[in-house]
């Protein structure tokens, strides 16, 4: 799999990373994660991404991880969640980073998004200094922020963080020229959440889940073709190679899945005339879509 920047952290990861959301539903054992991450490493998988919100994600994980740390750059989120502290203060980020190296099984954590805070809780300033302090002790190697809108901006632009971590795919194609563009020209990484629209393709009706919903909604209005590809691959391909792209984040517990879409990605961007009309599509239909959290 092709190797990448992630911006000028001095990290390398992988194209296709693991978003490990799944990893900590009480559908799955530790057995089935071990042979997932196993699995993923084995096909080229250097990135895995998770988050205190993510169940038994970081616990399992970690386990998984314990005699592969050294070949995978590991990523998660902090802020919240931390029992006996208010959430987004710089105590809880603070305390958030211990639970989760301890979560990890790991003497350091390579990149740690503040997890889709609001605007006026990064300009007060004391999460984002807890997390730089954070960095500073050799806690954190990359101090970074995961979100939409007004905040991502900010976190691109306040010189604070190395990397970020905001949705794209072909539905959701706001922060193409826009976020990931200046973070691009910032030097900052770039990791993308639901790069296959949360497989909107699946369903006949409308979801009840509200971000769901809204790509099923998207998916109608563009009526986009995939010509011979399957969807997933598609989709994948568009986010993967959107200039300033790290690496795409695949959220998912199935071995095949995750090898399918790392092929697919390995078949390089989308046919030129492909991508046009993908991107013609989202401009005359799309252009006043907000990015989904």
């Amino acid at each position: 799999m092709e190797l990448r920047s992630l911006g000028r952290t001095g990290l390398t990861v992988s194209t296709v990373g693991l978003g490990a959301g799944r990893l900590g539903g009480e559908d799955l054992s530790q057995s089935q994660v071990d042979r997932l991450v196993r699995g993923a490493i084995d096909a080229g998988v250097r990135l895995f991404d998770t988050a205190r919100s993510y169940g038994l994600s970081e616990e399992r994980l970690g386990r998984a991880l314990a005699a592969r740390r050294e070949e995978v750059v590991l990523s998660t989120k902090v802020g919240y969640g931390v029992p006996g502290l208010p959430d987004w203060t710089g105590p809880c980020v603070s305390a958030g980073v211990e639970a989760a190296l301890a979560r990890l099984r790991t003497d350091r954590l390579d990149v740690v998004h503040l997890h889709s805070c609001g605007l006026e809780v990064l300009r007060r300033g004391d999460v984002v200094e807890a997390l730089l302090r954070a960095v500073e002790a050799g806690r954190v190697c990359v101090a970074a922020y995961s979100g939409e809108g007004e905040a991502l901006d900010w976190a691109i632009r306040c010189g604070a963080f190395g990397s970020i971590q905001c949705s794209l795919n072909a539905l959701d194609q706001v922060n193409a020229a826009g976020a990931i563009g200046e973070a691009r020209a910032r030097g900052l990484g770039v990791l993308v959440k639901r790069p296959l629209a949360d497989a909107t393709w699946r369903f006949v009706e409308r979801p009840v889940a509200p971000d769901v919903a809204l790509y099923w909604d998207r998916f109608q209005a563009l009526r986009l073709e995939p010509g011979d590809l399957p969807w997933a691959e598609f989709l994948a391909r568009f986010a993967a190679f959107v200039p300033g792209v790290s690496a795409i984040l695949v959220g998912t517990a199935d071995p095949a899945h995750l090898g399918a879409i790392v092929e697919a990605v390995g078949r390089g961007p989308l046919p030129e005339d492909m991508e046009r009309l993908l991107r013609a599509a989202f401009a005359r239909e799309g252009a006043s879509w907000a990015g989904v959290v």
